[in-house]
């Protein structure tokens, strides 16, 4: 019987490849070094470096035959390889672009913390215990500069639904840092509305707010909140702009646009309006009209010059070129219109180097020769200034008084009515007077009233008994000047 041959034993290779028969009985010799080539180190992650992989697999399954300076050599270089490919790269060398997002709105200097709050505590005190009620806080909203309708989420982002009222170390605390946090009025809104420890808002942060709203349903006459945008100031929109439109299409043109005030606001600006610097849509460039929106947003404007929105429109209206600045040139050049007009008067205007003067003195900007927005709105007189360069009538009001009563009705009107407040009540006054005086409607346009408008109607004073969208007075739309000249007497210069 033959003897089976014994299989030939295999030798394991250190590197990768299938493994070779050994002879029995050799025995295994020493190792070759590794030429110098191969032990150049190539920047290869574990991944790309099958040796390495190899080897490090070998040691998972507790294999002790790995040459130990080898893996080392090899692992050492592989975290070199490593660190440099972590190390930062050097800064680029451009310009650093400053900060254009500002998410709870952009930080103001010009807000003087200390003298809100000393007027927060000077409201405080004149309630019992210098403690306020849901019933005060119309007073605090109105010593913090907000709206009437937020002094419910006033009073309970103070903590008042727990105690009932806030006292006013607690609500000095939460305002002073709402002023050091939030810049601008929404984002103080939305601090108030929201629940702590969240940065957004869900549907049950806004019942404060609701609620205060629902309080309205209370008073038997929502004309007398001037807080809110009433009947009466929609009356007298819709009738100025009825008697501008006069084809009744609800939209007007720059010559329509220009008949307001007797053809107080020069050509230069009426053009801007229609430029569409303020406007919103493309009809106005297309067509060369505005609709009733965007002359709710004229006629407001027009009227009261001292809100910020107010001044953002007009100054959109100057700037020009878009810069961000009023400079000389954009000065004189709707100042020369006002000269022109001034001359056709028989009166003398003032060079525009004097007004010019006058109008840094009046507006002091910060950086010489250019005018900013937020040097207009930090000025107390913005309404002069823009009436300097494009209202003609206003300019000559402005004129007759000495700057020291401007400044005096300036600082007295912070605590009475408001420019649009007066105007609106004083044109439905006359409003109110022509209608009941019984003139007739002889325009030629009569509105139907719908089956709602017609309960609506019967539910509103005698005096109030007009539809929404029923033509005003005649007396509203003549121009008192036409029996004396014609109509090419009245255009534009």
């Amino acid at each position: 019987m033959e003897r089976a041959e014994p299989r030939p034993r295999l030798q394991r290779p250190a590197g990768p490849g299938p493994a070779l028969p050994r002879e029995r009985g050799a025995r295994p010799g020493p190792r070759r070094a590794p030429r110098a080539d191969g032990m150049r180190l190539r920047e290869r992650s574990l991944r790309q470096d099958p040796d390495l992989r190899q080897e490090l697999a070998s040691l998972a399954r507790g294999c002790d035959f790995v040459l130990p300076s080898r893996f080392k050599k090899r692992l050492k270089a592989f975290q070199q390889v490593q660190t440099l490919k972590q190390e930062p790269l050097p800064p680029a060398t451009s310009q650093s672009i400053p900060t254009f997002y500002f998410p709870r709105g952009r930080p103001q200097d010009s807000v003087n913390v200390d003298a809100v709050i000393s007027k927060i505590e000077g409201t405080f005190a004149q309630f019992p215990q210098e403690r306020a009620s849901m019933d005060d806080m119309g007073l605090v909203a109105k010593a913090c500069g907000c709206p009437l309708y937020w002094k419910g989420p006033l009073f309970y982002g103070a903590g008042g639904e727990r105690t009932g009222s806030v006292s006013v170390h607690k609500f000095v605390a939460m305002w002073r840092k709402i002023l050091h946090n939030c810049h601008d009025d929404a984002a103080k809104f939305v601090h108030l509305l929201m629940s702590p420890g969240c940065n957004y808002l869900v549907q049950e942060d806004f019942v404060p707010f609701l609620q205060n709203v629902a309080l309205l349903e209370e008073e038997a006459d929502i004309n007398q909140l001037t807080e809110f945008f009433s009947y009466e100031h929609f009356y007298v929109i819709y009738c100025k702009f009825w008697e501008l439109d006069t084809d009744h299409d609800l939209l007007i043109d720059a010559h329509d646009l220009a008949r307001h005030n007797d053809h107080a606001i020069s050509t230069k600006m009426i053009d801007r309006i229609f430029s569409g610097a303020v406007t919103r849509g493309r009809r106005v460039q297309k067509e060369g009209k505005i609709s009733y929106a965007d002359f709710v947003w004229f006629l407001i404007s027009e009227e009261d010059k001292k809100t910020p929105t107010s001044i953002e429109y007009w100054f959109r209206c100057m700037d020009l070129d878009g810069d961000g600045a009023l400079s000389m040139f954009e000065l004189e050049y709707f100042y020369e219109e006002q000269c022109r007009r001034l001359d056709s008067m028989a009166i003398e205007a003032l060079p525009f180097q004097d007004c010019l003067c006058q109008m840094l003195d009046l507006v002091k900007p910060r950086t010489e020769g250019r005018i900013t927005l937020q040097d207009l709105k930090r000025c107390k007189l913005a309404h002069v200034f823009f009436d300097t360069f494009f209202n003609i009538e206003k300019y000559l009001d402005h004129e007759q008084k000495e700057q020291l009563s401007l400044l005096r009705d300036s600082d007295s009107s912070s605590s009475e009515l408001s420019d649009w407040e007066k105007y609106a009540a004083e044109e439905y006054d006359i409003l109110v007077a022509e209608e009941a005086a019984g003139e007739p409607w002889e325009d030629g346009f009569e509105a139907e009233l719908s089956p709602v408008e017609q309960k609506l109607s019967a539910l509103r004073s005698p005096l109030a008994q007009r539809p929404f969208f029923e033509a005003p007075s005649p007396l509203g739309s003549v121009d008192l000047y036409e029996f004396a000249c014609g109509d090419e007497d009245l255009q534009p210069l």
